[in-house]
């Protein structure tokens, strides 16, 4: 591949390194691959990458250095000691960490002159470089430009954003959404198995399309303010979280279950308290 940014050299081979490694083999550019534990690479190189014995052999051999190890402390104990000679060159943090620690490493980044942005892996290793999947950015919108055509095979690119803890930040929001749609999901089956339903229709018959259904309804009525949009009639919605609570301990279904309906309904007593 001639393009810009056509070498591309990847730091860790966990599960998403690889999948990451794997799309750009896929689409053609050329890949060097590193790992702390050596070994993980033979069915990259099958497919055409070159493993790097360093890290530093690995960032030589690309125009762009994307990282993607187990956490933020792993990242500056890989590339502390190289990290001086990185200056001028561009890489791109996939790490998973928090919006301190990408605004942190942006400033230790720049002290030595590197072009750096943060990112934000919206999929799973089995869905990168589908079609659903796609990719938060954040720092210099110019480094973004010149290097989202390289990055694009990996899933749609994305820039959130000047500030460099952005990427970060909408990563971690996006997944305690997730989390929030998860612990519900689970109280719902929980509190279905108590009673001796059918799990599987409940689930695939009515938890499923339910969900599906009231997700843009639930996106669109998140709200951080005390007010909640008139048609969620807060005081309605106050007495169905009550209700849902008490079949809930009427089953006896754990208590911790149902912490997110207890969050919820604290957020509508307020709603209400403040519609007066």
């Amino acid at each position: 591949m001639t393009t810009q940014h056509g070498r591309i050299s990847i730091l860790g081979l966990g599960a998403m390194g690889r999948a990451l490694a794997g799309a750009l083999l896929e689409a053609g550019h050329e890949v060097t691959v590193w790992n702390r534990t050596p070994g993980r690479a033979g069915d990259l190189v099958a497919r055409g990458a070159r493993e790097a014995s360093s890290v530093m052999e690995a960032i030589e051999a690309g125009d762009l250095t994307v990282v993607c190890l187990l956490d933020d402390a792993s990242v500056r104990e890989t590339l502390a000691p190289v990290v001086p000679k990185l200056a001028g060159g561009t890489l791109v943090n996939l790490t998973s960490g928090s919006v301190r620690q990408a605004r942190e490493l942006a400033g230790w980044f720049e002290g030595y002159g590197v072009r750096f942005l943060s990112g934000g892996i919206m999929a799973v290793p089995s869905t990168v470089g589908t079609e659903g999947a796609f990719i938060l950015y954040s720092g210099p919108r110019d480094v973004f430009d010149q290097v989202a055509p390289a990055l694009g095979p990996l899933g749609r690119p994305q820039w959130v954003g000047e500030d460099p803890g952005f990427a970060a930040l909408y990563d971690m929001a996006a997944l305690s959404g997730m989390y929030g749609m998860s612990a519900g999901a689970a109280h719902a089956v929980a509190l279905v198995h108590a009673e001796g339903g059918d799990m599987e229709a409940f689930r695939h018959e009515v938890l499923g399309p339910w969900m599906e259904r009231m997700l843009p309804f639930m996106v669109a009525g998140a709200d951080v303010s005390e007010t909640v949009p008139e048609e969620y009639n807060p005081a309605m919605q106050a007495t169905g979280l009550e209700n849902i609570l008490s079949a809930s301990g009427e089953a006896g279904v754990p208590a911790e279950l149902a912490g997110h309906l207890r969050t919820s309904l604290w957020g509508m007593r307020r709603a209400v308290l403040a519609a007066g």
